[in-house]
């Protein structure tokens, strides 16, 4: 969670920066693509901001009204940003685009957007692979694309698909700028604020997926299921783990619950020193089960 963090503050203080220097230079160049970057980074400042009040009010205290703690306030703030980033983002910056395209206006001398844009490349660049290293100790050895559909933690993959994008968006807009102005076909310009969007749009439909299973009450993978029942069932009082249910209500909060059957000829004493010693087993095997309810069958 700390390296998370890590990449998140090197994330917000990079778009921070370059926000207000994007929307000056493309005030100044009348460059519609600058415009959209500058939404980009103004977006991606407040998508910060909001993962971290996320992860701040997710460490509050269990209380009557929440006795399983505000772990989901993580999944609610991550939905939130990927509204934020389909709407703010990508949809304006295709509305930014379509607008240029179909009034087309000359680019002044865009010595200075090539400025910004080099600038911007660097921090973002630096703050992508800060992203990169952060989630990369998270992998275990998985690919990288299985790891962001398993994880249960989006600020641990939030900031590298917004960075990713952001270096990828960079890209395009220098390429088309350079041609736009070499060409004198200002529509290309209006063209790379439309391809900016759609990145943002991909981004957003990604993280949005991820919230929304998450906030539905997500469970443990099936890997887990079927080592919990092999840690189970080796127990001398069980017969069979009949059903395993279980919800994520924080990436490192897991509620579970065993429903199990248990061997006849035991009493009541018998049983629940077979369920304190089954939960003892699972809570040290698996850190991230905190809560582990055991019914009997």
């Amino acid at each position: 969670m700390n390296n998370n963090k890590k990449s998140i503050y090197s994330a917000l203080i990079a778009n921070l920066l370059i926000a207000l220097t994007k929307f000056l230079a493309g005030s100044f160049t009348n460059s519609s693509s600058m415009i959209s970057e500058g939404i980009h980074s103004t977006v991606d400042t407040a998508n910060q901001i909001l993962i971290l009040y996320g992860l701040k009010r997710s460490k509050k205290a269990p209380d009557q009204s929440h006795p399983f703690g505000y772990g989901k306030e993580l999944y609610f703030w991550s939905f939130v940003v990927s509204i934020l980033i389909f709407g703010l983002g990508g949809a304006l910056s295709i509305y930014q685009g379509v607008l240029h395209i179909r009034n087309p206006q000359m680019m002044k001398d865009p010595f200075w957007n090539y400025v910004v844009l080099i600038l911007s490349l660097i921090f973002e660049g630096t703050s992508f692979i800060i992203a990169m290293k952060a989630f990369n100790k998270t992998r275990n050895g998985m690919g990288w694309w299985k790891a962001m559909i398993k994880s249960k933690d989006p600020s641990s993959f939030l900031v590298l698909f917004e960075d990713g994008a952001a270096v990828a968006g960079l890209i395009t807009v220098m390429i088309l700028m350079a041609l736009s102005h070499a060409l004198q076909i200002p529509e290309l310009d209006g063209l790379a604020s439309i391809i900016v969007g759609l990145l943002l749009v991909f981004v957003s439909f990604i993280l949005a997926r991820e919230s929304r299973s998450l906030l539905m009450g997500e469970g443990i993978a099936s890997e887990t299921r079927t080592e919990i029942a092999r840690l189970v069932e080796q127990d001398v009082c069980v017969i069979k783990t009949k059903n395993i249910l279980s919800t994520y209500q924080s990436p490192e909060d897991v509620v579970l619950m065993l429903i199990i059957d248990f061997k006849d000829h035991l009493d009541t004493e018998d049983i629940t020193e077979a369920i304190n010693r089954i939960r003892t087993t699972i809570k040290t095997k698996f850190k991230f089960i905190h809560y582990v309810i055991i019914q009997p069958e």
